[in-house]
């Protein structure tokens, strides 16, 4: 089996990136100017770069199962997390806005920047396609129940999001793939695609690393409370833990959407819905407490969360 000490090595690396993005913002070489222009080039050029190489010719995505099963795991497990934090939030003592950012936050896993190099380790890079397509469900349900439940806005504001770069390119790779194209694109195209996929993860962690570290060097002080970081602990890398690995052994799944779901299983919240809460008129604070609590939690957590989980899927490492 394969031991704490192992899958914690595969996961100190990505931590160890977000880290220097943090030591970046500090000493000024990453400033927050600088922000919104990488994270357009992340999420428009970068993440659609690196869907594409991964997807394009992907013999796991031309099975139906993954196709139909896996966005709608995707959607299910994050509109599912939403609402068990909601109404958790409201045992903690969390009302207004303070109840509806801790359930959208808690309740979004971390499914890009994090997985990605973590299902690549664990399973190989043919596994990838069906994390991208299990991800588009993620983004489904983050657009339409998250921002419902944050903002109170409509279904077609929600649904109108998902007209993006990174699930074009996966529409469209998924159609190279299908139609059996994949084999025969020229070199130097895919070469191209395959250096900017290259770039995709690196640079989102370091601005995911950034933006933690506006909060960690302003506002040290505030940034523990009780109630909402223990309970977004409790529940984002225990109880919702312990409900997709149920989700990955009895259901209907292929082993790569059940890695898929086992790797999320494990996985902090997310560093996207800070943003989406700031833009959205949410608690900023009951975001950051979170989203850090749970990601310091699962430096610890996630190698016994991955280590219990593999034994229990019967399933073996890459």
């Amino acid at each position: 089996m394969t031991s704490y000490w192992q899958l914690l090595q595969l996961i100190l690396p990505v931590f160890a990136v977000m880290a220097i993005g943090a030591g970046l913002r500090r000493v000024g070489w990453l400033n927050a100017e600088a922000d919104t222009s990488l994270l357009k080039l992340v999420v428009n050029l970068l993440y659609p770069a690196l869907i594409f190489e991964n997807v394009h010719a992907n013999s796991a995505l031309r099975e139906a199962g993954n196709l139909a099963w896996a966005p709608l795991v995707g959607f299910v497990t994050i509109a599912g997390g939403i609402a068990v934090c909601y109404y958790a939030a409201r045992v903690l003592g969390l009302g207004g806005a303070g109840q509806r950012t801790f359930a959208f936050t808690t309740g979004i896993y971390n499914y890009a920047y994090i997985t990605v190099p973590l299902m690549a380790a664990l399973f190989g890079r043919e596994s990838l396609g069906v994390l991208f397509a299990h991800n588009v469900g993620v983004e489904a349900a983050i657009w339409t129940v998250g921002v419902l439940i944050l903002a109170g806005h409509s279904l077609r504001e929600g649904w109108r999001q998902l007209y993006s770069p990174p699930v074009l390119a996966l529409v469209f790779a998924v159609g190279v793939n299908l139609a059996g194209f994949g084999g025969h694109l020229p070199e130097v195209g895919l070469g191209v695609i395959r250096t900017l996929a290259a770039c995709a993860i690196p640079l989102g962690l370091l601005l995911s690393g950034a933006t933690m570290a506006e909060h960690l060097f302003t506002r040290p002080a505030e940034l523990f409370a009780w109630r909402t970081s223990l309970g977004a602990v409790a529940l984002r890398l225990g109880v919702l833990s312990g409900l997709f690995l149920l989700l990955a052994k009895f259901g209907p799944f292929s082993a790569d959407l059940k890695h898929v779901i086992l790797v999320q299983a494990t996985m902090p919240a997310a560093f996207l819905p800070l943003v989406i809460v700031k833009h959205y008129g949410g608690d900023s604070l009951t975001a950051v407490r979170g989203v850090l609590a749970t990601v310091v939690a699962s430096v610890v957590l996630m190698p016994l969360w991955l280590q219990w989980g593999l034994a229990w899927l019967n399933a073996s490492p890459y």
